[in-house]
């Protein structure tokens, strides 16, 4: 069992990303026992590239949250902030983390950084996978509620060739 008590948050940087980018395709299309939010069996190909993460860590809109203990990675979270409203994305746990309650602590540190820099923000939006169910669930625990807007997956993207039919829903919470 980890020391979730042990964890550093920063902001990332540029001198971050290629620990980042292998963080964020282990959680997204890796597959071991530990991991429930591998889109392994859904979705091919790497979920990011260190040039895609560049350009978003080049956005000023942009803040990419960094957990670590012992100088490592074990989570991030991103959030991109727009006039009243912070969309959260770029969230991923180290299969070696998962099933211990980081990614609560981590989208509770996400949530409060946010309304921080942005004092009059009203909503946290994030996109799910249609037929990614215990993640629907653990948002909706989290007071998230699907809004009944549903977007195509992004194939232009180059986020990954989807294995099966796939669409993104969004959920919508209030900031307090």
């Amino acid at each position: 069992m980890n020391d979730l008590n042990k964890l550093s948050f920063y902001r990332a940087d540029l001198t971050n990303i290629s620990s980042l980018v292998d963080l964020i395709n282990a959680a997204y299309r890796q597959k071991n026992e530990n991991t429930w939010t591998t889109e392994a069996d859904l979705v091919l190909g790497a979920r990011i590239s260190s040039s895609q993460l560049l350009q978003q860590l080049q956005n000023s809109h942009f803040h990419l949250l960094v957990a670590e203990q012992n100088n490592q990675v074990v989570a991030c979270i991103g959030l991109t902030f727009d006039t009243l409203s912070v969309e959260i994305g770029t969230f991923a746990i180290s299969p070696d983390w998962q099933n211990q309650g980081l990614g609560k602590l981590v989208l509770d540190y996400a949530e409060k950084y946010a309304t921080d820099v942005q004092s009059d923000l009203k909503t946290y939006v994030m996109w799910v996978l249609n037929v990614r169910t215990e993640l629907i669930a653990f948002y909706a625990r989290r007071g998230y509620v699907q809004t009944g807007v549903m977007e195509d997956y992004p194939l232009d993207a180059d986020v990954g060739i989807p294995q099966v039919n796939l669409c993104l829903i969004e959920m919508r919470k209030a900031a307090s």
